[in-house]
């Protein structure tokens, strides 16, 4: 029969264990992607090219890989109406350059730089949503999370109504009417309540019951 040391030990153990085994799993993960990242960016077998906005220029891609990532990208690919023939060109209207290149980026290597998902985080979470990328929403909500400041809450509460993600619009709502001076005197107010007048309704209700709590 173990005693307490014994058992504290060999719970020990295995926590190191499982430690050593998500590192390794995640070292597997970051090679792997770093592998096809190398094959877009020294255009290894690209066999398609995707056009942002604007004409801008074009990016190479993999056909199988978008298709891999995306059931959206595997349907128009694959559709005999939609079929784009190798090396032909894919135009996706609602990004410019550096969105697209950032969403490529991720595709391929499951992650991105702190400083561009703060830059992109709205285009990428509209992207994953359009194109029912599921990891890529789940990062982009965790990052809108944790980031949420009375800069960016009325941005993240848009994409929040228009991706139906309940729980992060919450969280936003209950924000906003926690930093309800500081919001709604910014520039930016003005604009938002123009064109969202059912959001101003909503903050305006969870002003109302958050007062009813006091």
């Amino acid at each position: 029969m173990l005693d307490a040391k014994d058992t504290k030990n060999r719970l020990k153990e295995e926590v190191n264990g499982l430690k050593e085994e998500a590192n390794g799993l995640k070292e597997e993960v970051s090679f792997l992607g770093a592998g096809f990242f190398t094959a877009l960016k020294d255009q290894t077998h690209t066999d398609i090219q995707l056009k942002p906005a604007n004409n801008g220029l074009s990016m190479p891609a993999h056909r199988a890989l978008l298709a891999a990532r995306s059931q959206i990208f595997k349907n128009m690919l694959d559709s005999d109406v939609c079929k784009v023939p190798p090396m032909d060109t894919l135009t996706l209207s609602e990004f410019n350059y550096e969105e697209l290149e950032c969403l490529l980026e991720f595709l391929y290597i499951g992650s991105l730089p702190k400083e561009k998902v703060e830059k992109h985080v709205c285009s990428l979470s509209l992207a994953a949503n359009k194109y029912e990328i599921s990891y890529l929403q789940k990062f982009c909500d965790r990052h809108m999370f944790r980031s949420k400041n009375t800069s960016n809450a009325l941005d993240f509460l848009e994409i929040s109504d228009i991706c139906s993600n309940i729980s992060l619009k919450e969280s936003i709502l209950n924000f906003i009417a926690k930093n309800m001076e500081d919001i709604a005197f910014s520039d930016r107010y003005e604009e938002f309540a123009l064109k969202n007048p059912h959001l101003c309704v909503q903050i305006t209700r969870t002003l109302v019951k958050k007062a009813k709590k006091k």
